[in-house]
Order: structure tokens, then sequence, then C-alpha cells
């Protein structure tokens, strides 16, 4: 029993010094999940991680059998589970014996390769106080039951992991704050040195047209000030990039001072209040922003509609406008850089982004994101 004790200090020590390496999610979990299963002498295993809307990704795996690993892990990366739907509904708060493997049924039925013995498993949730983060499966060829002890070791290994999970997030969100600190100084520093001097120039060249009377001299000062003056609107553009005003006042504030700036009127329409992650409500300012200067560039219109509509687990940011569009096919590349950015801004936090536009129809850009 104290050989057994002991044994179970030093997976927990090892496994401990793992998570404490680093923040790269991926290459941690895997690392951990492969020290688990050699001290432990189970063969297979997972890490589901999973988001408050009820998404997940497969972020560690090891030995699966092939029924699982085909076509790059698919039968593991999307569908339903007994483990998944029992943590969303909130009825998976410790260490549980799954009496068979829903994925693994699904496989033998599909025909989709050999199983290698494995029918059960055990799963176990990631989480640290009230906050949860995923599941942990193991399990072993013809093994259909873990005993307490098992089930115990388990548990402590997944508070552990849960713990780091935390503290990377923690870590992420500090960097976070951290580069919207440097944003700020960068757009207060430009402001104060950069845009005063453009301004400066502007007036000394609108000065000099006024104090000679040599028409050369003239349209040179006037092509001075013109040139001073779109840089001090780009110049201006960019603080506004680095900090966008009025952001703590809610993604709908910032989009509007941003579109009135650029000399657009904005209709607005708002459904559903809520608050939203750091992250996503950035990525919609990102977006927005990008599509309100697209509309001033190349709609030829003065005015864009916006529309925001929050509903349980997602947000829908659209975007429109009456102007002069293109001729856009869903099957080809996007045709700039700028609609590339908003389409993986958007994936990158698994929402989905649509566009349509048509010659002389105008164009409707189309958001959503979930949290």
């Amino acid at each position: 029993m104290k050989e057994n004790h002991l044994s179970e200090l030093k997976i927990l020590k090892e496994i401990a010094e793992l998570l404490n390496q680093g923040t790269d999610l991926q290459s941690i979990l895997s690392e951990v999940l492969k020290k688990l299963l050699s001290v432990t002498g189970l063969q297979t295993g997972w890490i589901f991680l999973i988001d408050h809307a009820g998404g997940f990704e497969l972020t560690a795996r090891e030995n699966l059998p092939p029924a699982l690993s085909e076509r790059n892990y698919a039968p593991m990366c999307s569908g339903d589970c007994w483990c998944i739907n029992k943590y969303n509904k909130g009825r998976l708060d410790k260490a549980t014996n799954i009496i068979e493997c829903k994925r693994i049924e699904d496989a033998i039925e599909k025909g989709l390769g050999d199983t290698c013995g494995l029918t059960h498993h055990a799963t176990v949730p990631l989480k640290v106080g009230n906050e949860k983060f995923g599941l942990l499966n193991v399990g072993s060829p013809y093994k259909t039951r873990f005993n307490h002890e098992e089930l115990a070791l388990l548990e402590s290994v997944a508070l552990q992991i849960g713990s780091a999970l935390k503290r990377i997030t923690l870590t992420q969100r500090e960097q976070e704050i951290a580069l919207t600190t440097e944003r700020n100084r960068l757009a207060r520093d430009l402001h104060d040195s950069v845009n005063q001097l453009l301004f400066s120039l502007s007036l000394t060249a609108r000065g000099g047209i006024e104090m000679t009377k040599d028409t050369d001299v003239k349209e040179t000062f006037g092509y001075i000030q013109d040139l001073a003056q779109e840089a001090l609107n780009e110049m201006r553009a960019l603080i506004w990039q680095l900090r966008p005003k009025g952001l703590e006042k809610g993604i709908v504030s910032a989009l509007c001072s941003y579109g009135e700036m650029l000399g657009l009127k904005v209709n607005v329409v708002v459904n559903g209040v809520i608050h939203l992650p750091s992250t996503i409500e950035e990525t919609l300012w990102r977006i927005g922003q990008e599509a309100f200067a697209n509309c001033k560039k190349h709609s030829g219109e003065s005015s864009v509609h916006l529309s925001i509509h929050a509903v349980e687990n997602r947000i829908s940011l659209k975007i429109k406008d009456s102007g002069c569009g293109f001729q856009y096919d869903e099957k080809k590349e996007l045709p700039s850089l700028g609609l590339k950015s908003m389409k993986d801004r958007t994936e990158a936090l698994g929402g989905s982004f649509q566009i349509q536009s048509e010659t002389d129809k105008g164009t409707k850009i189309q958001v959503t994101i979930p949290f």
C-alpha cells in the first residue's frame, strides 16, 4: 500500500514538472498524456478541450486505434459522444467509468478499421474550482472498468492539468493586456509627436500659400499641404487601429465613432445585450474597421448599415452598403487581403464568415462567432 502511494506521488511529481515547462498547450498536453500512459500501463488516451459553447477540439491523443485515426482522426473531431454530452449538460464532475465508447461503436458500425480491442474508457473532467476546460479520456484493450485507486489517480492528474490550463489562460490574458498597453503607449507617442509635426507642416504650407504671389511656389506649397493632410489622415487612422476610441464603451460605440471619423453615416440595429470576451470584441472591431474602410474607399456610398445580434452563445455582426459592389464567386478565393484577413480572424475563433456582393447591388458581410 505504501509502495503504491509513493508510486502515485512520483507520477504526480513528474507530471507536475511537465506541466510547468511552458505555455504551448498542444505540446504540453501531448507530453503529459504520454507520461500518464507510460507510468500507469494504460495504452490509449486523448484530451478534448471544450469551449463555453460546447464546441470541442482534439488537443492531444496517444495510440488511438486505426478505426479512430483514419482520415486524420476525423472520427474524433466531429459528431457527439456520451462523455461530451454529459460534460456539456453538467453531469460529469469527477472521474467516471464509461460503460462503452460511442465513437468506437460508430467506427465498428461504419467499418472504419481495427479497434485493437478498445471498447471502454474512463473519462475525467479537466477543471479547477468551478471552471471547466475539457476532458481526459484513457483506456486499454479489453479493459472494461477502472477501480477506485485508478480513478483517484486520474482525478489527481486531471486536477493538475486543469490548474495548468488556468495558469496558461491567465498568462495569455496578461500578455493581451501587455500588448494593449503597448499599443496605447505607441498611439499616444504617435499622436504627441508625428501627428503634431504633420499638423504643423500643413499649417506652414498653408501660410506659405498666403504669403507668396508666385504661382509655381503657391502650387508647390499646395502640393506640400495636400501631402501633409493625406499623411495626417493616414496617421489618425493608424492611431485608431492601435487604440480604438470608444471600445471601452463597447463594440457598437467604437464602430460608430470610427465610421464618423471616416465620414460615414452609420445606421445601427442591435438585438440582445451581452458582455463579450476581449478577444471576440477586438476581432469584431478589426473586422468592422476593415469593412468600413472598404466601404469608404470602394462603395461610392456615404452610409453603411451595421447590425449586431446576440443570442444564446453566439454573436452575429452584419455590415452592409448599397454601393457599387463587385462580382463575387464564392467558389473562388477572396479577392483582397482585407477580406481574407476578416475570414481568417473569424475562423480563428471558430466562427463563420460570409460575403455577398454583386455589381451595382452593394456588399454585405456577415460574421458569426460562438462564445
